[in-house]
């Protein structure tokens, strides 16, 4: 599917991911309908998308409010990237990632099947694995058991974008992401690692057992180019992609780019994690994905994931 030019819709577009999309479509030409509630995304990632005249940005809640049929009329295809991303708040409320994930994706399908949109294109994540038997891990992967509320709910919605998908003539484009790093990231290990340093240089409290948890991480813009060629090779009625890095790289490797670029040498504080190392209830423990698929098709990371990570950290901190 072509979409140089085309008007098209993204949801959670004032979020990390999101902004960044946005930015991509709109140097491709096209009208872009920016869709936020802004519970976690910043207006502030919008600013450059702002100045340009095929960008409209609506703040509106997908589980509040009412008319979103409106916005999609001349649609072309959806970006839904709304989400609650946090993995962790599952084990404290149960309800975050059924409503904010399952819910407010039905809510986006309701609207595209009354307004006739024909695409979709959906975020998902690795976590839909679970603790996967062969790692790398492709797409046809099974049986599929997330260990995870979070990873449950993405799945959930994958099902069901594929059941509109072909009960009402659509066609989806689903990525299954490993860890997504780069500029404008409010969440996650870099983040919080650089958090917990500006607040005490000395010591750094490092969740789990050491060396930590063992994964693949792919630098945003790979990640945005891995989107828009998806969408443009994709010729089934659901298509499948991971998107990562070609290799993976561990919680203490990460602790160790952070504190050299930030110049420090503090003293590790691991907290021993729960069910045998994970750093929280739901942590996937080992997790890369067989990216083989999409590169088939022409796309590939031009970052591994240390790279990746050091180029994030010099983004958050100012470098």
């Amino acid at each position: 599917m072509i979409i140089e030019g085309k008007k098209v819709m993204v949801t959670g577009a004032a979020g990390f991911i999101g902004s960044h999309l946005v930015d991509r479509l709109l140097s491709m030409k096209c009208e872009v309908i920016g869709i936020d509630n802004l519970s976690s995304g910043k207006e502030e990632f919008l600013k450059s998308a702002k100045r340009k005249r095929k960008f409209k940005f609506i703040k509106y809640d997908l589980l509040e409010d009412e008319g979103l049929e409106e916005y999609m009329d001349g649609v072309s295809i959806v970006f839904h990237l709304a989400a609650n991303p946090d993995v962790r708040i599952g084990e404290s409320d149960s309800s975050v990632h059924l409503e904010q994930n399952i819910i407010a994706t039905y809510v986006v399908l309701e609207a595209m099947r009354a307004m006739g949109v024909p695409a979709i294109a959906f975020t998902s994540t690795s976590t839909v694995y679970g603790e996967a038997d062969k790692v790398p891990t492709p797409e046809d992967y099974g049986p599929l058991v997330p260990i995870s509320l979070y990873g449950g709910s993405k799945l959930a919605a994958e099902a069901m974008i594929s059941a509109y998908a072909h009960t009402f003539d659509m066609k989806a484009v689903l990525y299954r992401f490993a860890n997504v790093v780069g500029p404008r990231s409010t969440h996650g290990v870099i983040y919080d690692f650089i958090e917990k340093l500006k607040n005490n240089p000395n010591e750094l409290e490092i969740l789990g057992a050491e060396p930590g948890t063992r994964k693949s991480y792919v630098h945003i813009d790979d990640t945005i180019e891995g989107i828009i060629h998806g969408v443009h090779v994709s010729m089934d009625r659901v298509s499948i992609y991971n998107i990562g890095s070609e290799d993976m790289t561990d919680v203490k490797t990460i602790a160790d780019i952070v504190s050299e670029e930030m110049g420090l040498k503090p003293e590790y504080k691991w907290t021993g994690g729960v069910d045998g190392g994970r750093g929280w209830k739901g942590d996937v423990k080992l997790m890369h994905l067989d990216i083989s698929a999409l590169k088939s098709k022409g796309w590939s990371p031009k970052m591994s994931s240390d790279e990746a990570v050091r180029a994030t950290v010099r983004a958050l901190l100012g470098k």
